[in-house]
């Protein structure tokens, strides 16, 4: 509310008197004096003569602002605030006193002048307030001023010179506002009521993403884009100031969210290759200003505005759009007039290089004459020089490629959108296993379209990915420019393939991605006389800027070299020049250089049956598991070849995938990467064969951690418990949490113990399902450890191995359903006794742990023992009264006690012994053994003459672990009932 409306609604007659109560009348300063009075004597609430109080002044700013309030019209803030109100207009008021100045200066300075000196001394007073709220307390302050200064010509103490000049000047300025007030009316709606029912048609407008140049019968060429939409990162080159004495540091990239650019920036030049997100940046940009409503979006393609000749002035800007809605007259000025404009100028590079110049200067014109908008410019990388817009104050952005995590999510959130969940998955696991098409998903037009054509085939790829790669290239080379409604391309799909395959060919026999331009334009100089369609365009330097600027597969990484933007699509091509040109001998003698991997496999899509067949002889001839490998991986790509040498390669290959032993399985994994998209399963494998799949797959974690996660996730649900023990065990061969998440989780836990090794590893059991069996391995708090099992009495089995920080075993009881216990290499742990309370069922320890308590754990029915036991007697440390099973004493367990009372524990059905001379007792205080079925004794225990033994007749089995020569045949007569293993 404007000052003068607001004068509207509160008359001269009602504020003057109200403001005059904050000051004396009387006092000092009565008559003519020879200085002014200054402020802090004038107001009534400050000095012994005050009259008011704070309480007074808030009931004199209630009454101002229920005046203004009650008035007829529209109420200037929400009734809610009226309070608010109040107290800050009140503290305003108060601030007066606290003014360094004197009568005369605050006559000097004026209404306004002053009124922000009392918003100065009171800041916070405008806290917690809606905007409507602080723009009504702005105007009704001011207005107060007025009135204030009023109060001071009119006293009779003020000089009288300047009291008859300054109450001319005042009645003069209250002449002119009440004229204003006459003339002015009340601020037009129809800006608020237009700009209600163009907002959400911007955000409806511009909220979908759209596939170009895709022909597919069931995958949608646009979704919504608040579903599919992915934050990209944007980088810049920054300087550095260096500190005094510091050398210069050179530019270093700095990244951040893309739709943060113009967060901080109010004028960016946004750089990026075809398909990297440009335009769908600018949509997003303008569907959340619309949303949110603090900025009115305009979305301008350039394209579509060069059509019409001049370039549109801001009230032309819907028209020229083709936005449907008409707004009030002179709407966009008064916008762009109050800084409320984002302009997202879209495609500088998608018109004529001539028109560039004249659209900066149609760009610079708008931005000079409404400063205070934020604008943004996108264009590819070589449309302008880097510094086209750096003095008008743009900063320069560039679209970073898409990063493994941002692909997937792409993945998903497409899938989503086109409701087409069935086939995340299985596209993911291509994306991870198969290097060339990951490399070729790296912008969001690519990915949409792998996306599109997976499901368009049910889930399955093209067999060969030469079909996936015509299709890119037809759509980055022609139709997508087409589709979008730009002018025709000057060079023809088939010049531009002719030009860029020699300049694949090029880099790929030089073993480089990147040439320098003169070499390039060399290439394409020799390459015109044949190219007629080109020739036409210019001489090689034209030709080949064409081919940078629109072709979306060569970039300029900087001014003196070019490269492809996809690794994928230089050997693609390189391969189609060079079955072209009959270099297959070239091609076969660079098949053991890993780099020509791809580009063979590309030649056997391009080649023709018969140079199929000559090119997979040659690699099969070297008797190599990796070009076997390669052979095999090649057939994907042969739609026609001799049925005799299909039947070779895979022949040959068979021999090598599935592997058949453990080592090989190791030797498959050193052919590298090609090894994982070529590892078969779950489905047709025996568990043998699962398990020595998912050992190569992992062997390969480290140099393809993903494709090595992908060929893993797929036997996640497989029920050999050796298979799942592979599982678990490579765990630390990836990234944990991804690893946990994708495949730990997922398994059977039966029989399976999952291992912990460092903090991270700990963090992940903490959200994943339970695990009943649990080891942790190494230094770890017994706080830590109980942190990591959310739910306690989910765990039964703990193993805790070399932990020299396990002191307390009191924790333990917080395990509630814990049966099975391992304490190995834990020398500080005390307090076995102390473990009663679980009802432990079997415990374990090696090392040099206490034992101390151990004789109190009368629930074990199994115990190992590989250290010393204390006592003379078994029965003087073991618990007498446990119910024993399973006995083992290790080598060092019965140094001091032998097997002395071990007849005590009749219930022992299975008995271990490590290695040890035996004596005519010990074997007595075996036989007092009623229910012993199961011995495992070292051969030393039998150096006693075969009469000296008993005869165990309930004994059934028998190991005997040799460290010299038995003779099993002459113990027979010993057990007669047992079978005797010697290992």
């Amino acid at each position: 509310m404007e000052p003068a409306v607001l004068g509207g609604k509160l008359a001269s007659s009602l504020v003057a008197p109200l403001v005059k109560k904050l000051f004396v009348t009387g006092g000092p300063g009565a008559g003519l004096v020879d200085r002014p009075v200054r402020l802090d004597r004038l107001v009534s609430f400050r000095g012994e003569r005050r009259t008011l109080g704070e309480k007074e002044v808030r009931g004199l700013a209630g009454k101002l602002v229920a005046a203004a309030v009650d008035s007829p019209g529209e109420r200037p803030f929400p009734p809610d605030e009226t309070e608010a109100v109040t107290t800050a207009l009140a503290t305003r008021l108060l601030a007066l006193g606290d003014l360094d100045m004197d009568d005369v200066q605050a006559v000097r300075l004026g209404h306004q002048e002053l009124s922000k000196r009392l918003q100065v001394r009171a800041p916070s007073a405008t806290a917690g307030l809606s905007a409507d709220a602080c723009y009504f307390l702005d105007s009704v302050t001011e207005w107060a001023c007025l009135h204030i200064l009023e109060f001071f010509t009119r006293r009779s103490t003020f000089v009288a010179r300047s009291l008859v000049e300054q109450a001319r000047w005042h009645a003069e300025l209250i002449a002119k506002v009440d004229e204003l007030i006459g003339r002015v009316p009340r601020p037009d709606a129809r800006d608020t009521a237009f700009e209600r029912r163009y907002l959400p048609y911007v955000a409806d407008r511009h909220n979908h993403l759209t596939i170009y140049g895709i022909d597919l019968r069931d995958s949608p060429d646009r979704w919504p884009l608040e579903v599919a939409y992915l934050s990209l990162e944007a980088t810049t080159e920054e300087d550095r100031a260096p500190l005094p004495g510091d050398p210069a540091e050179p530019e270093r990239a700095v990244r951040l969210p893309a739709e943060a650019a113009l967060t901080a920036h109010e004028r960016v030049l946004l750089r990026g290759d075809a398909g990297s997100g440009k335009t769908t940046l600018a949509q997003w940009l303008a569907v959340t200003a619309a949303r949110d409503g603090d900025r009115m979006p305009y979305v301008l393609p350039l394209r579509t505005l060069i059509r019409a000749g001049a370039l549109p002035s801001p009230a032309a800007f819907l028209t020229a759009v083709g936005c449907p809605l008409t707004p009030p007259e002179g709407w966009a000025e008064r916008v762009l007039g109050a800084g409320r404009g984002l302009v997202l100028v879209d495609g500088l590079d998608e018109i004529p290089a001539a028109e560039r110049h004249r659209t900066r200067d149609w760009l610079l014109a708008l931005i000079r004459a409404f400063p205070g908008n934020r604008w943004l410019l996108t264009s590819r990388p070589t449309a302008v020089r880097a510094d086209w817009l750096a003095t008008e104050g743009f900063r320069e952005l560039t679209l970073a490629p898409m990063r493994q995590d941002d692909v997937t999510t792409f993945v998903r959130r497409w899938h989503a959108a086109a409701e087409a969940p069935e086939f995340e998955v299985r596209l993911l696991d291509s994306l991870r296993t198969k290097r060339d098409l990951a490399r070729l998903a790296t912008n969001p037009l690519m990915c949409g379209l792998i996306c599109a054509l997976h499901r368009e085939r049910r889930g399955y790829l093209p067999t060969g990915r030469k079909e996936l790669y015509d299709a890119a290239l037809t759509m980055l080379l022609a139709r997508r420019d087409r589709e979008r409604g730009m002018e025709a391309v000057e060079l023809s799909e088939e010049a531009q393939l002719e030009l860029l395959q020699r300049l694949a060919y090029a880099l790929v026999l030089s073993g480089r991605t990147e040439m320098a331009v003169e070499t390039a334009e060399g290439i394409v100089e020799r390459a015109l006389p044949s190219v007629a369609s080109a020739a036409g365009q210019g001489d090689a330097g034209t030709v080949l800027r064409a081919l940078v600027l629109r072709s979306g597969l060569l970039r300029r990484p900087d001014e003196g070299s070019v490269d492809f933007v996809h690794r994928t699509f230089q050997d693609y091509l390189g391969a189609r020049y060079a079955v072209e040109e009959g270099h297959l001998d070239v091609l076969a003698g660079r098949a053991g250089d890993t780099q020509w991997e791809d580009v063979i496999r590309m030649a056997v899509a391009h080649a023709r049956p018969g140079e199929r067949a000559v090119l997979l002889r040659r690699l099969l001839a070297e008797d190599t598991p990796r070009l076997t490998l390669l052979a095999l991986a090649c057939l994907e790509h042969a739609t026609a070849l001799d049925p005799a040498v299909r039947a070779e390669v895979e022949a040959r290959a068979g021999a090598l995938v599935p592997p058949r032993s453990l080592e090989d399985a190791r030797a498959l994994a050193q052919a590298g990467a090609l090894v994982l998209e070529l590892l078969p399963g779950p489905e047709g494998l025996t568990d043998a064969q699962a398990h020595r799949v998912t050992v190569a797959a992992s062997l390969l974690a480290e140099s393809e951690p993903n494709g090595a996660l992908a060929v893993l996730r797929r036997f996640r649900e497989h029920p050999s418990l050796t298979v799942r023990r592979q599982l678990v065990g490579t765990w630390e061969r990836f990234e944990t949490r991804r690893y946990a998440t994708e495949v730990l989780d997922h398994l059977d836990r039966t029989g399976l113990f999952l291992t912990c090794q460092n903090p991270a590893q700990r963090s992940a059991v903490a959200e994943m399902r339970p695990w009943n069996q649990l080891r942790l391995d190494g230094p770890h708090a017994m706080t830590d450890v109980l942190a990591c099992v959310p739910e306690p009495d989910t765990l039964q089995e703990l193993l805790v191995a070399y932990n020299p920080e396990l002191t307390d075993l009191d924790p333990l009881l917080g395990f509630g359903s814990l049966r099975h216990l391992t304490l190995r290499e834990c020398p500080s742990a005390r307090g076995l006794g102390r473990l009663t309370a679980l009802r432990l069922e079997s415990l374990t320890v090696y090392g040099s742990t206490d034992l101390a308590g151990l004789n109190e754990l009368d629930s074990l029915r199994k115990l190992i023992i590989r250290q010393q036991l204390p006592g003379a007697r078994l029965t003087d440390s073991l618990p007498t009264g446990a119910p024993l099973r399973h006995l083992y004493l290790g080598q060092e367990a019965t140094k001091a006690t032998g097997l002395r009372d071990l007849s005590h524990w009749g219930t022992l059905e299975h008995l271990g012994l490590s290695s040890q001379r035996a004596t005519v007792a010990d074997w007595a205080e075996i036989s007092r053994l009623p229910r012993l079925t199961s011995l495992q004794l070292h051969s030393a225990f039998f150096d006693l003459s075969r009469d000296a033994l008993p005869v165990l007749p309930g004994v059934r089995s028998v190991q005997i672990l040799e460290s010299r020569p038995v003779d099993a045949t002459g113990l027979a007569s010993r057990f007669p009932h047992a079978e005797i293993e010697l290992f």
